[in-house]
């Protein structure tokens, strides 16, 4: 049995898309960035190089997170990496590794400033139906 665990924080890269499949689950698409500290070789120094992380968050709880993220927003995800792969029209192979949420955590507030820890972060776990947030968020 092998571990398929990852946590990341970094900024929405857009406002997160919420749709339907045909069953009638939502499901809502969010891309992250993730900076990651690497030595420039010409240079010598350190710099902030960003990753770019699919994450998608299936049910109740991401129509709810659709209300209250949008592009720049800052969060905390935990969940599992999946693989895909299909063939484009084109007839050509392709694959994505993305995070499928369980937990999303707010770390920015709603007008935009840096929160988090005590300060009023909010957890939304992803894979729990019955714990649907207040309409009003503690920020």
């Amino acid at each position: 049995m092998g571990i398929n665990r990852v946590m990341i924080t970094g900024n929405l890269t857009r406002d997160p898309e919420l749709r339907s499949t045909n069953s009638g689950m939502s499901v809502l698409k969010m891309g992250v960035a993730v900076n990651d500290r690497r030595k420039n070789q010409q240079t010598g120094e350190w710099e902030d190089v960003p990753n770019f992380v699919d994450v998608t968050v299936f049910g109740a709880r991401g129509e709810a997170l659709s209300r209250f993220l949008n592009k720049g927003s800052k969060v905390a995800i935990e969940g599992k990496l999946r693989w895909s792969q299909w063939e484009n029209p084109q007839g050509e192979k392709r694959s994505k590794l993305e995070v499928i949420a369980d937990e999303v955590e707010f770390l920015s507030s709603r007008d935009g400033g840096s929160g988090g820890g005590s300060s009023g972060g909010y957890t939304a776990p992803a894979s729990s139906p019955s714990s649907e947030p207040d309409e009003e968020i503690p920020f």
